[in-house]
């Protein structure tokens, strides 16, 4: 039995170098493939950067021969009969030349623009002229239309005119808005906003704590304007005032009338409610 020991012994010690070499040839085999392994990979990194640089110039030069004219190649062109003669005869083709058109300088042809001017009739003028108010009605121009004799102002000169008016109201200068409010309504009577004028007016005069003047302009503008768009704010102003100066009976009389002429309005439920606090 010792000699089996000592052979088995032997075997044992003899296989241990050969295991530590194997594993440092196996370890030696994967740090030379690691490094081929990234070899390759900065070889395919430059391979995929070169084909993407081909890729943009080809996608490049698509563009640009999409881009450019086509052109017709010469074998294309139909030959004339004159070449096609010379090809015959051994001459050489005639060579194209190129000619450029000059427009004529002659002037455009007149076209007859003159009108022939016709005086309209005095009496059709009449049926679509509106006398003034205070003017006879005989006239029959439009420059009788005004009695004092003044050319109409420009239509934007007078928007201006009243925006500054109630620009002054909204301001302060309340009395200047007034004035400048008043004398606008009196010399424009037909403007858009001469019925808005006057109610602007009729506010400021409450504000100055006149409202017998305030009653008064509400009152021209009701009769002044009756199918103005501020006829119901200038009623329940108007009734107001009654109130203030102690006409309560007058008062109840206008917000019913409001009631009664406009149902559904705002201004009728406002008329509604005030008369409610009208009631002794």
């Amino acid at each position: 039995m010792r000699p089996f020991f000592f052979r088995l012994f032997a075997a044992v010690a003899l296989c241990a170098p050969t295991a530590c070499a194997t594993t440092a040839a196996s370890q030696a085999e994967v740090v030379k493939l690691e490094a081929e392994v990234r070899t390759l990979r900065a070889s395919q990194a430059t391979l995929v950067e070169r084909l993407e640089r081909l890729e943009n110039r080809d996608a490049v030069s698509r563009a640009r021969n999409v881009a450019a004219p086509v052109s017709t190649p010469a074998a294309l062109i139909p030959k004339s009969d004159e070449d096609t003669g010379n090809e015959a005869l051994g001459l050489a083709p005639a060579e194209l030349a190129v000619v450029r058109l000059k427009p004529k300088k002659e002037p455009a042809p007149r076209i007859a623009t003159a009108v022939p001017v016709v005086e309209p009739d005095p009496d059709q003028m009449e049926m679509f002229i509106s006398p003034a108010e205070g003017s006879s009605g005989g006239a029959s121009t439009a420059s009788q239309a005004r009695s004092d004799g003044v050319p109409d102002k420009d239509p934007a000169i007078l928007e201006a005119e009243y925006e500054h008016a109630v620009s002054l109201l909204r301001t302060g200068n309340v009395e200047g808005g007034v004035d400048q409010l008043t004398r606008f309504a009196g010399e424009n009577p037909r403007h858009p906003r001469a019925d808005n004028a006057l109610y602007f007016t009729g506010l400021g005069q409450m504000g100055l704590q006149d409202p017998a003047s305030a009653a008064k302009t509400f009152e021209r503008l009701i009769k002044t304007y009756p199918a103005g768009d501020a006829i119901l704010d200038g009623m329940l102003r108007l009734a107001e005032c009654r109130v203030r100066l102690n006409q309560a009976v007058d008062a109840r009389a206008l917000y019913t009338r409001v009631v009664t002429q406009f149902p559904g309005t705002a201004a009728a439920t406002q008329a509604e409610q005030r008369l409610a606090a009208l009631s002794p």
